[in-house]
């Protein structure tokens, strides 16, 4: 994996949204100019605005499935759950989901993700509104490795993707966690990067950043630790059915940084 760590990927060793809508929701008005500057910073660049209220009072999250990858229900109440948790949004968290057309790639490049989101977001912050996105696609990482395939990145300071085609290939195998619980790991690990986690973005109250795999956490049992990219450690770290939570390390930064 890169040293450079712009983007935060979530893989697996060997293969390695609450209710539907009809366009992009909360998006601004049409012939209205939108300043996409704001929701196309690097990741973490953003993890003191989603964590408090002083200039963005809710989340909303406009989230896109390729036809038959739609993230299961129980997935997205885990997800609205853990965003719940630690972001201070008094206005509320509200997540929309949105089916797509295939794109019709075996593969897909960081460039090319970025260009699906251009071409098909329409939910950008407004006002005390602050807008995220995320990706549910077919095919596979264009990096994947034959040690290694990526099951998500955060690739944008209010962007993610969820290679869902691989995690079902992966949900598959014998004693392999359940679909819904890998891919609400993969959310929770991906929106973990997003909050700044571990030091891109919200500063260190301790020295747990194990520095030789990026930005991940040296506590093993933590949802940012960096054998949550593996299967075998995923499988391992939720060989009871349950998503790894976030260790106290990780929870003393996003409170001392102002979520919950």
């Amino acid at each position: 994996m890169s040293r450079k760590y712009f983007i935060w990927v979530f893989f697996v060793f060997s293969l390695s949204c609450s209710s539907d809508g009809d366009s992009g929701g909360d998006n601004q008005p049409i012939g209205e100019t939108v300043d996409k500057t704001p929701n196309q910073q690097a990741v973490g660049d953003t993890a003191q605005d989603l964590l408090v209220d002083e200039t963005f009072t809710s989340l909303y999250l406009e989230l896109y499935y390729v036809e038959g990858l739609r993230p299961s229900s129980e997935t997205i109440d885990h997800f609205t759950d853990f965003l719940e948790r630690r972001l201070n949004k008094p206005q509320g968290i509200r997540i929309e989901l949105f089916e797509m057309t295939s794109p019709g790639q075996e593969s897909y490049s960081v460039a090319d993700i970025r260009t699906i989101e251009d071409d098909i977001r329409t939910a950008y912050n407004d006002g005390s509104a602050l807008k995220a996105f995320g990706l549910f696609l077919d095919g596979a990482y264009a990096e994947n490795t034959e040690n290694g395939s990526v099951l998500g990145i955060a690739y944008r300071n209010t962007s993610f993707v969820l290679f869902s085609e691989t995690i079902r290939e992966f949900s598959g195998q014998p004693l392999a966690p359940s679909t819904t619980v890998l891919e609400s790991t993969v959310l929770d690990h991906e929106f973990g990067h997003l909050l700044g986690l571990v030091n891109a973005g919200t500063p260190l109250q301790s020295q747990h950043q194990d520095v030789e795999y990026g930005r991940h956490c040296t506590a093993e049992d933590c949802l940012m630790y960096w054998t949550a990219e593996t299967g075998e450690g995923l499988v391992n770290m939720i060989s009871g059915g349950a998503v790894p939570p976030l260790d106290q390390a990780c929870l003393d930064d996003l409170r001392a940084f102002g979520g919950k």
